[in-house]
């Protein structure tokens, strides 16, 4: 097949990943503003940030990854122009993201004293308490949030969780700047401040898209006059099992990435800063492969629902294709700027902490090596878990992700960083072989079952 073939989808796959893209990097850009404005503080405050958001994180992950199984069911829908199925997947998604948005919100309140038991630096566990009683309340909206976004994914109407996105952010700069250092009046409240900007933040961004949806033709009648308790039995099974694979999926995956963090606390709170320097920058980029496997979700969903398998392979492939190419333009990117990049979250005109910064850069340039390297396998892991989803295929990939982070890149990051010279850098060699496993194995499946499906298609 030529690969014109492909390539002539990158305009179709762009623009509908471009919004996605932007709206998932508004989440990554609250950490980030928070990290920035909080490093201001020292590294001891970046470092709590980091410890804290590495339970958000967790628990972000069970509720973004269940309300994935939202977006394939709409797309199928909407390309039967069945209107009924698509508001019952949409209904149903968003009471189950509901309640799964306070379950995680008291199981985070619930998990706060593992901390200490973590061997993480005293200092740190003190500053992070107060932060995260605040962030973890920010998980129900956020949740709440997730099942409006996939839903709006999923009749390909992806601008306009950007735009909550967008509104949220805002907010939760101005927010940011005025609690954390105590500006127009108010107490300066350091990283409980920051707190406070994510969780208002966090609730403007669902009322704000909830209005957008309400009031636009193609989704108003979807979102209004929702009976949020007539709930089937028959669609509340099948969304969780499309959901609940989905989010082990995406738990196993920022699980490892978490342990991460808990692996560079225990070698100290400089190395904990630099850690969460470098995932930050990485979920960045992560964040744009993201958008391609949610445009993969969507449009493999409407191929999926017109029974179309062989267009289906092709506009996968085009997917996979354009976003490695954007996991080569990255990895230079983190190459070049290893060391400039991480200079950005900390204040060298701070005589009292200038030697703990040299230190965290230091760290911190090093693992953008490591991050550079696995740009490619993450956005091919991704995007192929996208494919997978728009297919309906959630259980192979659960077992797939499992023994690639957990049997596979978890004991290698344990090994180098806790009886090695690696240190720091053996954690994210552990990552990259996590990464690269992933992808491989993820590729092999979607291989198999698009063939099986032409094959069965064409008997």
């Amino acid at each position: 097949m030529l690969f014109s073939n492909y390539t002539r989808e990158f305009k179709t796959n762009f623009s509908l990943a471009t919004p996605v893209m932007l709206g998932l990097l508004g989440h990554i850009v609250v950490a980030l503003v928070d990290n920035i404005m909080v490093g201001q503080l020292g590294s001891a405050e970046l470092a709590a940030v980091s410890l804290g958001n590495s339970f958000m994180f967790i628990a972000m992950s069970l509720g973004i990854g269940f309300s994935t199984a939202i977006t394939p069911l709409v797309a199928e829908a909407d390309s039967e122009g069945n209107f009924s199925a698509g508001k019952s997947s949409f209904k149903h998604g968003l009471f189950l993201c509901t309640v799964l948005g306070v379950v995680l919100f008291i199981a985070v309140l619930f998990a706060k004293p593992l901390m200490y038991a973590m061997r993480q630096p005293p200092e740190v566990v003190d500053l992070a308490m107060p932060y995260l009683n605040l962030v973890a309340a920010s998980l129900v909206p956020l949740i709440i949030f997730q099942a409006f976004k996939q839903f709006s994914d999923g009749l390909s109407m992806t601008r306009y969780p950007m735009y909550a996105t967008i509104a949220a952010n805002i907010v939760n700069i101005i927010l940011n700047y005025i609690f954390i250092f105590g500006k127009f009046g108010a107490p300066e409240l350091g990283v409980v401040g920051a707190a406070i900007g994510t969780l208002a933040s966090r609730v403007i961004m669902v009322v704000y898209l909830w209005y957008i949806l309400a009031v636009h033709h193609k989704s108003k009648k979807f979102v209004r006059k929702i009976k949020f308790f007539t709930l089937s039995k028959n669609m509340l099974k099948k969304l969780i099992d499309l959901g609940f694979p989905s989010a082990m999926q995406m738990f196993f995956e920022v699980a490892v990435f978490t342990a991460a963090i808990w692996l560079s606390g225990i070698l100290g709170k400089n190395p904990q800063a630099a850690n969460q320097i470098a995932l930050n920058l990485s979920s960045m980029t992560f964040m744009v492969a993201m958008g391609f496997g949610v445009v993969a979700m969507i449009r493999v969903g409407n191929q999926k629902g017109l029974q179309s398998f062989k267009e289906l392979r092709r506009i996968a492939f085009s997917i996979l294709i354009q976003t490695s190419m954007l996991g080569v333009f990255f990895a230079i990117v983190f190459i070049l700027f290893n060391t400039s990049l991480p200079k950005l979250y900390l204040d060298f005109n701070d005589a009292s902490n200038f030697s703990d910064n040299l230190q965290v850069v230091s760290i911190a340039s090093k693992l953008m090596i490591v991050a550079a390297v696995f740009q490619i396998s993450d956005a091919i892991q991704v995007v192929a878990l996208g494919v997978l989803r728009g297919m309906q295929d959630v259980k192979i990939p659960m077992i797939i992700t499992f023994i690639a982070y957990w049997l596979i890149g978890f004991p290698v990051s344990y090994y180098l960083s806790m009886y090695t010279n690696y240190r720091s850098s053996g954690i994210w060699l552990g990552l990259l072989a996590g990464l690269t496993a992933s992808a491989i194995m993820l590729f092999m499946r979607f291989n198999y079952l698009s063939k099986k499906l032409i094959n069965q298609s064409t008997n």
